[in-house]
Parts: C-alpha cells; sequence; structure tokens
C-alpha cells in the first residue's frame, strides 16, 4: 500500500488549519503590515520546494508556500471581517480601521466589478 497521498493530505489539512489562527492573530496583533514575511516565506518554501528531491516532502513544502501566500489576501480580508464586528478588535489599533458597510465584500472583485471601481450610470 502507498500512503503518500493520504500523507499529502493530511498534511495540507493541517497546514491550512496552522495558518488560520496564525493570520488571525498576526491581523489583531500587527494589523496587514506584515504580509510581506507571508510574501517570503511563501516564496521560499515555493523555492526551496523545488530542490527537494523527495515528491511527499517536496509537496508538503510546496502547500506550505502556497498557503503563506493565500494568507497575504486572508490578512486583508480579516482586516475587512474585524471592521464588519465579526472579530475582535485590537483596542490600540483602533484608528487603524475603518467603518465598512455591512454589504461591501471581502474581495476586492464582486460580481464582475471592483468594489472600488465608480459606478457611471
Amino acid at each position: 500500500m502507498y500512503f503518500t497521498g493520504i500523507v499529502i493530505a493530511i498534511s495540507t489539512f493541517l497546514i491550512i488549519g496552522f495558518f488560520h489562527p496564525i493570520v488571525i492573530k498576526a491581523e489583531y496583533y500587527t494589523g496587514t503590515r506584515l504580509w510581506w514575511v507571508f510574501l517570503l516565506v511563501g516564496l521560499m518554501s515555493i523555492v526551496a520546494a523545488l530542490f527537494i528531491e523527495d515528491s511527499a516532502l517536496s509537496a508538503i513544502i510546496g502547500v506550505f508556500g502556497a498557503s503563506a501566500l493565500w494568507g497575504i489576501g486572508e490578512l486583508f480580508s480579516q482586516k475587512k471581517r474585524v471592521e464588519k464586528g465579526w472579530f475582535p478588535m485590537n483596542p490600540k489599533r483602533r484608528g487603524e480601521y475603518r467603518k465598512i458597510d455591512k454589504n461591501e465584500t471581502l474581495w476586492p472583485v464582486h460580481h464582475g466589478k471592483t468594489i472600488y471601481s465608480v459606478d457611471e450610470d
């Protein structure tokens, strides 16, 4: 029997679960200032995965890197979740948040239009 696929699947699940609280805590304590750390960790992991001969380990390191890169977007989305009141706001950084419309999306594109585009009616 070969367990490589199961090991990669379980590792992927655990890595994603690992990044979820890290993104929440990073946004709470530092805001979105540390997005570049996620970028560096992600890029370094993906480059490292290119040089690892073992397929399973290479895949796991690649998933870790991709999850770190995905964490950048989640960090900015987490800020919007805090602004919407879905997560607690760090009272020491109250000035960094703005009131957000309850209908505003978490991602910059919604129904084919960016939330930053100007409606031309």
